[in-house]
């Protein structure tokens, strides 16, 4: 099937559907959201990736060929249901979220009669020179669509193999190393600084190549996306768990990343960011934009 042919629903335009989307409208597929229940942020972000919006998402079901759910973790599965609703079959069905492995066969099962991969995508959203690789993992021909639905844009692809959950076990292997680092680097940086020596723990960090220590200008970063990180890292000590490992440090991690819910998509300093760790948060928890 050409490209030109293609109709792609989008589940749902955040920071990294959008910008996939937009990955997608370069290479001339049509790409549909669903306007319904959306932020005004994300209806921004759908217009400037040149996405088609449909009113509901019984009307995106219907009219896609393709749906890419790329949707905050802890709604994958709930997104998965309101799809199966609505009666996708089929049809290609690209589950792209962190989630465990069991969590990806549960969406499988959901949608029987549709042929559901497995997607994680390890990398910043596709947009300024960046180049994520989204990893894939299923039934061949459906492997075989997706990367061909990608060929020639700024989003590589690299499939693992016939087994579903496969791409999302080494989705959670790195970034439960990757978000806990960062989670460990801002409280380090915190209580340094707070006793008087953090220009001192910088001066040592920069001595050893690569240590996120150096990094306090990603302390404000990690704050705002803690309401997307917070979950992920839930889904990486379920997986810890049922690989008969400790899960403690990435619950632990966890719960940090839960103390900046009011950060959520906020321009902070770092002084700022290191503040909101030392407050409760009035929710646990977060909710889909």
């Amino acid at each position: 099937m050409e490209s030109e042919a293609i109709t792609v629903g989008l589940l749902h335009p955040g920071s990294m559907g959008a910008a996939f989307g937009a990955q997608l409208r370069r290479r001339n597929v049509r790409v549909l959201w669903c306007a319904d229940g959306r932020s005004s942020r994300s209806r921004s972000r759908a217009e400037d990736a040149g996405l088609e919006g449909v009113q509901n998402l019984a009307q995106l079901v219907s009219r896609a060929d393709v749906l890419l759910s790329l949707c905050p973790p802890a709604a994958a599965v709930d997104v998965a249901q309101q799809v199966a609703a609505c009666g996708f079959e089929g049809r290609l069905y690209i589950e792209a979220n962190a989630i465990t492995p069991r969590r990806v066969k549960d969406v499988a099962e959901l949608l029987p009669g549709a042929v559901v991969i497995d997607g994680a995508v390890v990398g910043s959203p596709p947009a300024d020179d960046k180049q994520p690789t989204l990893y894939l993992s299923g039934e061949p021909d459906g492997c075989s669509q997706a990367t061909a639905l990608f060929a020639g844009s700024d989003v590589k692809t690299h499939v693992l193999g016939a087994e579903v959950g496969t791409a999302s076990a080494l989705k959670l292997s790195y970034s439960s190393y990757q978000k806990a680092s960062r989670v460990l680097a801002a409280l380090a940086y915190g209580v340094a600084d707070a006793s008087g020596v953090g220009d001192e723990l910088l001066k040592i960090a920069g001595k050893r190549g690569g240590s996120y220590l150096t990094e306090t200008g990603y302390i404000p970063k990690t704050a705002s996306r803690a309401w997307r990180w917070g979950p992920e890292l839930d889904d990486a000590a379920a997986l810890l768990r049922e690989a008969g490992l400790p899960d403690d440090l990435m619950r632990a991690a966890s719960r940090v990343l839960y103390k900046w819910s009011d950060a959520r998509d906020r321009e902070l300093t770092v002084a700022e960011a290191l503040s909101l760790l030392q407050t409760d948060p009035d929710r646990e928890g977060y909710d889909e934009p």
